[in-house]
């Protein structure tokens, strides 16, 4: 929906436009919301700096010739500082009506405005090998796809949650014959791992279950039964493990299906039309450097067997198939090389590149007081995402892993994480949260006076109330940004700042609930009812509860 801030920031436009029709550079017009910068308005842009490079005159003289003649009803004031930026203050009339807007709007105020695009969205995330237990780095790409599937859905698109089972190939093999010797070993048979097999204990332990069951015939089944068997009992865990983590995938995608069906000799069909495949050495091979990756790749080997690229090929275009617009796929950076042959398969078979984005996360690291915790099983040490769930609780694992930039190394401080303090920021949003309940329902028991808060009490808004509000507001723009950039780590440093810009107003020198000055509480009272229904809001697209005491 339109808002006046749009209303504004479009007529700033037209009126550029008129000023200069041949400029067509982009520029921002952003919200400053910094509390210690108040006293540059409202509004900031750097449009003058901008347009005196490619008009090559003073920025000054530039931003003095765009304020001449602009006015609008919703602005106070317009002022040039530093080297030419252009900052507008906003009547208290902007902040009667845009708070109205919020307040009758709810949620859907910040949902998408009509007028853009919807799309289809697959969205690939996880995806571990059903080999073992889901570790402390499939946390993070856990997290940043499902936090990115929430706010997407929110704002009107269609997602579909995907999880790409590798269940076909040698590592399903590997585990079909490590569980074999495991189980020979759990009926007393002299065995030995050999030194590539899967040497985690949980191997022995699902061996010593399937004893239970199986008694000394465990050592006596077919070879397809071990890798059976293990795979679907560790696909279950990894399930089990990602609804206690929140996450509930739409569709849990076979790799084998790929194998047993006839869609990939199609999908390489497609491609041997396109003239981008050829034989040399007796294999099959791709030639995706025709699209910028640093070497072809074979797609099926000399004797036969099928590679995983000819399978990612096939899975691909059966994402499409199925009415995905948009592709993204959250990888380890271990993957850096994979986004440049993935969009060449998508190149080559007649698709648009563009459609596909893949996020790139960093390592975790988890630390205690400081320390890097070395992962042992024997020690007792965090090994595995299920470790971290059970050890931290499912809202601060959730918090704690998205609460950095994906391509940027993670520290996950085990000691803050655990603590009970202001310094645990899922804490101190948490506790915003309860403390606006609070006091609204403190308000209400002091009379009827403090009751039933409405759009009628927001033209007694004053300039603290001001900077929450532009805050609140800023949220539309993020979630947009979010939607566009996937950048998922935004949405959590905002709701900090939020929960922080609350506490330092809820304890400054402002008395919230003051029975001498009803028009003035009332609207402090509608500022905290906004401030509660944004840090609901953002906690829910975050994935993280919202508690009503604490």
């Amino acid at each position: 929906m339109t808002n006046e801030l749009d209303l504004i920031i479009t007529a700033f436009k037209k009126h550029l436009a008129l000023l200069f029709p041949k400029v067509t550079t982009a520029f921002d017009v952003m919200l400053n919301i910094d509390a210690e910068r108040q006293q540059f308005g409202d509004l900031s842009s750097p449009v003058a700096l901008i347009y005196a490079r490619e008009l090559k005159t003073n920025p000054m003289i530039l931003a003095r010739a765009i304020i001449q003649n602009f006015e609008h009803p919703l602005v106070a004031s317009i002022q040039i500082a530093g080297p030419g930026f252009i900052n507008f203050t906003l009547t208290p009339s902007f902040f009667t009506a845009i708070t109205q807007k919020i307040l009758s709007h709810g949620s859907s105020f910040f949902k998408q405005d009509k007028s853009l695009p919807i799309y289809r969205y697959n969205i690939e995330f996880v995806s571990a090998n059903p080999t073992g237990p889901l570790h402390i780095g499939h946390g993070r790409g856990g997290i940043i796809g499902d936090v990115l599937s929430t706010i997407l859905t929110f704002l009107g698109h269609t997602v579909t949650k995907e999880f790409y089972i590798n269940d076909a190939g040698n590592q399903i093999e590997k585990l079909g014959a490590s569980f074999k010797i495991r189980c020979q070993q759990a009926v007393g048979m002299a065995a030995l791992l050999p030194e590539d097999g899967y040497h985690g204990d949980y191997l022995v332990e699902l061996a010593q279950q399937a004893q239970a069951q199986f008694g000394d015939q465990l050592a006596m089944q077919p070879d397809s039964f071990y890798a059976t068997y293990a795979k679907n009992y560790l696909l279950e865990k990894i399930k089990n493990t990602l609804a206690a983590y929140g996450i509930i995938f739409d569709v849990w995608f076979s790799e084998k299906t790929l194998h047993d069906s006839a869609v990939i000799p199609q999908a390489l069909e497609k491609i041997k039309q396109a003239n981008y495949l050829y034989e040399k050495d007796g294999a099959l091979w791709f030639a995706s450097t025709a699209f910028g990756d640093d070497k072809d790749r074979v797609v099926r080997r000399a004797d036969g067997q099928l590679t995983y690229v000819a399978a990612d090929i096939a899975y691909l275009e059966n994402k499409l198939e199925r009415g995905a617009e948009k592709l993204v796929m959250v990888l380890g950076q271990d993957h850096h090389s994979y986004v440049t042959r993935l969009k060449a398969v998508l190149e080559a078979l007649g698709r648009d590149p563009s459609a596909l984005d893949v996020i790139l996360y960093q390592l975790v690291t988890i630390k205690n007081e400081g320390e890097t915790v070395r992962l042992s099983k024997r020690a007792g040490r965090i090994v595995s995402l299920e470790d971290i769930i059970e050890t931290v609780g499912k809202d601060v694992a959730r918090f704690f892993y998205l609460h950095r930039k994906a391509d940027a190394h993670l520290d996950f401080d085990l000691a803050l994480a655990l603590s009970r303090t202001e310094e645990n920021p899922v804490y101190y949003i948490q506790y915003a949260y309860v403390r606006t309940i609070s006091l609204l329902e403190k308000a209400a028991r002091t009379g009827t006076t403090f009751m039933q808060i409405n759009a009628s009490d927001a033209p007694f808004l004053t300039g603290k109330e001001h900077l929450i509000i532009k805050k609140i507001l800023a949220l539309k723009e993020l979630l947009s940004d979010i939607a566009r950039h996937h950048q998922t780590h935004l949405l959590a440093y905002y709701i900090f700042d939020l929960a922080q810009l609350f506490h330092n107003y809820y304890g400054g020198s402002i008395k919230i609930i003051d029975t001498e000055n009803v028009a003035a509480s009332r609207a402090r009272l509608l500022t905290v009812t906004l401030v509660r229904d944004t840090l609901k809001l953002c906690l829910q697209l975050l994935g993280v509860s919202t508690p009503d005491k604490m």
